[in-house]
This record gives structure tokens, sequence and C-alpha cells, in this order.
């Protein structure tokens, strides 16, 4: 059974080790999909402070993960179709653009299954960045 999730993985933590190990208990085999500072600038108002070959080398660490690939498209019909996906998990956030309704529709069609997960409540990249530049702007105030 092959499990797929699709990310910006910007700033790994805990709550990105959480929704994979999950992932892992659902299959076999995890795929992870990264993306692109393109993909990510066009639905995030921030770059990713990581850059692609170190967020995909990253994930390559972890045990909970078996493959990792890029996406240089907002969209993810494809990847579920060249990996074979039984089962694609996503975020509370995801909504109901067209990508996302597209994925669905196959998902649904083929007999996959598609599985949406809370975020972590303690830790988010975008918590991680905003306690960043508070401690920044504190320091810069002291100096």
């Amino acid at each position: 059974m092959l499990v797929y999730t699709v990310g910006t993985w910007d700033l790994l933590h805990v709550g990105h080790l959480a929704l994979l190990q999950h992932c892992k208990k659902l299959g076999d085999t995890v795929a992870v999909g990264v993306a692109s500072d393109e993909v990510v600038a066009s639905y995030k108002p921030n770059a990713p402070v990581v850059p692609l070959a170190q967020r995909m080398e990253m994930l390559k660490a972890l045990r909970c993960v078996d493959i990792v690939r890029p996406y240089h498209e907002l969209e993810y019909t494809s990847a579920c179709k060249e990996l074979d996906v039984d089962i694609f998990v996503i975020g509370e956030d995801w909504g109901r653009a067209v990508h996302n309704i597209e994925v669905e529709s196959f998902l649904k069609a083929t007999g996959k299954s598609i599985i949406q997960v809370s975020y972590h409540a303690l830790t988010s990249s975008t918590k991680i960045k905003a306690r960043t530049i508070a401690q920044v702007q504190v320091q810069a105030q002291v100096a």
C-alpha cells in the first residue's frame, strides 16, 4: 500500500514528523511530494527559508519516508497516477481549489482514499518563522 502526501516541508519540525509517521502507519511505502519555491509562491506569501534540494535531502534521511519527489506545478493527479497511490494524505487547510477537486475526483473514480489530517497543535513553520522574527526584533532593540 502506497501513501502519498505533499507539502512545503520548510523548517522540518515535530508536526512534520508526526504527519509522516502517521502516513507510515497507513501503508508500506510513504512517498512525499515537495513543493518547489515557485509552487509555494503561488499559495503562500513567503518563500521557503530552506532551498528545495535541502528540504528533499532532510526528508530522504527520515526512516518513515521511502520516496521523495519535487513537484513544480500545483497539481497532484499526475503524481498519484505515476506512483499508483492507494492513499493520499492532506492537511486540514485543503480547500476547494481546482487542483484539489481534480485529484479528489481522480481518487474517487479509481477507488483510492483521501485522508485529511489536523495540523500539529504545538508548531508550524509559520509559527517558527514568526517567533524567529520576533526574537530578532527584540535583540535589535536591546542592542
